[in-house]
């Protein structure tokens, strides 16, 4: 078995040797993470030395010394986790409390970035489901019940925007609908419902998309897996609402079978959709969980999804997006991420966005017009779909979620960026 490095943090510059700008330095007894204003504050420090240490090779580490805590700890982690290396750390703390969240923590974030990183030939809507369902009711299994509605029996369910985007696939599209029930009454008030977005694999339908555009379309469903975490690691924390989680999984793929350009979508709330662009694809299925939910009645409702490029062109791949009508809605998510370190930022949604998908056929269209902006609009989209076009609704388009190249804080892949923002907010809202 390999030996674990010992690895303390430090708000110290290193010596000389190393220089003051030098973020590690190594003695025969381990290694130092000099977290100063030239390397970056403690929590950067260690997520950046994580990703360096990794990059050398080191495959176990031990945490030591007095300069590490809850936060620090974790941001090492996220770091250190690397898709193609099975890297062992010790948490270096034998304080219970810490290693019970921490553990937490970690459960929910491995099986985010794992499910989005599987293959999309692993990956299909009902593996998605099933797993999401399964590691779920492992948490609670006298408080999860669930069912999962596949192919022509969403049609008989009323949810088409599902179907139609998933028909084109010989793997069956399937909603999971699952219950969070603590106190195991069957007429308890829904609190809060989450839909997520899972596509999963998006070739962009008969819109294509180019190689480079399709490559990370596994990705797609970091919707469905970022609230499914949320949701466990709320449940791990001791979460005594009830929540009903509504996963809406498809693969959006070309055949004689797939939805095409002109079609029209009559979705079960009566509203009429005219696709433009089937590669706008992820409103569609979202939309059948938002009607589901909105059935429910609950205070709340958030869904999250990887839903447009538009929102990763306004604020990157560090911050998720969220966007709302109300602004005290929006502002319970934003406090929810700050308090969990993790980064956000609202985008504007105005009840004028609503008059930018026109259609001349159907009410709406699946897209907006020339010059709309797109997270907006697809923000407006999704409102048609809830109660009262948008009462007590947040969304989260998830443009922090996926990293798809390595850079100094992230390996590759799926980063679970979003899911402690989701589990604060179902605690707290």
């Amino acid at each position: 078995m390999t030996k674990a490095m010992q690895v303390q943090l430090v708000e110290t510059a290193a010596t000389d040797a190393w220089g003051e700008k030098a973020l590690l330095s190594f003695t025969s007894r381990g290694a130092t993470v000099h977290a100063t204003k030239a390397t970056g504050a403690p929590l950067v420090a260690a997520q950046r030395a994580a990703r360096r240490l990794d990059s050398m090779g080191i495959a176990a580490v031990s945490l030591s010394g007095e300069g590490w805590d809850l936060e620090r700890r974790w941001a090492f982690w996220a770091g250190y986790f690397n898709p193609r290396n099975d890297n062992r750390l010790d948490w270096g703390t034998d304080k219970a409390a810490e290693l019970k969240e921490l553990a937490a923590r970690e459960t929910a974030a491995r099986w985010v970035r794992e499910i989005t990183n599987g293959t999309p030939d692993e990956v299909s809507p009902r593996v998605l489901a099933e797993s999401a369902a399964e590691m779920l009711q492992k948490l609670a299994p006298d408080a999860v019940s669930y069912k999962i509605i596949a192919g022509d029996d969403l049609l008989t369910e009323g949810f088409v925007g599902i179907h139609n985007v998933g028909r084109g696939s010989v793997r069956e599209p399937v909603m999971l609908q699952l219950d969070f029930n603590p106190a195991g009454d069957d007429g308890a008030p829904v609190d809060i419902c989450l839909v997520g977005k899972g596509i999963t694999f998006d070739s962009g339908g008969y819109s294509i998309k180019p190689s480079a555009g399709m490559a990370t379309m596994k990705s797609d469903m970091g919707g469905a897996a970022m609230v499914t975490g949320g949701l466990a690691l709320a449940i791990a924390r001791g979460l005594q609402k009830r929540v009903k989680l509504y996963l809406c999984c498809a693969e959006n793929l070309i055949s004689g079978h797939a939805y095409k350009l002109g079609d029209i979508i009559k979705y079960k709330n009566g509203v009429t959709v005219e696709i433009l662009n089937t590669d706008a694809e992820g409103r569609l299925v979202l939309a059948d969980g938002l009607i589901a939910a909105s059935e429910q009645e609950p205070r709340w409702i958030l869904d999250a999804a990887t839903l447009t490029g538009a929102a990763k062109m306004a604020v990157g791949r560090d911050y998720n997006s969220v966007l709302s009508f109300e602004d005290d809605t929006a502002q319970k998510v934003l406090a929810a991420a700050a308090a969990e370190n993790e980064k956000a930022w609202r985008l504007p949604l105005e009840p004028f966005h609503l008059e930018q998908i026109p259609s001349g056929f159907a009410e709406i269209a699946n897209v907006g017009i020339d010059g709309s902006p797109g997270a907006s609009t697809a923000a407006a989209f999704l409102a048609r779909f809830v109660r009262d076009q948008g009462r007590h609704w947040v969304h989260m388009d998830l443009s922090g979620s996926y990293q798809p190249g390595a850079n100094d804080l992230w390996a590759q892949g799926a980063k679970g960026h979003g899911l402690r923002t989701i589990a604060r907010f179902l605690q707290e809202a």
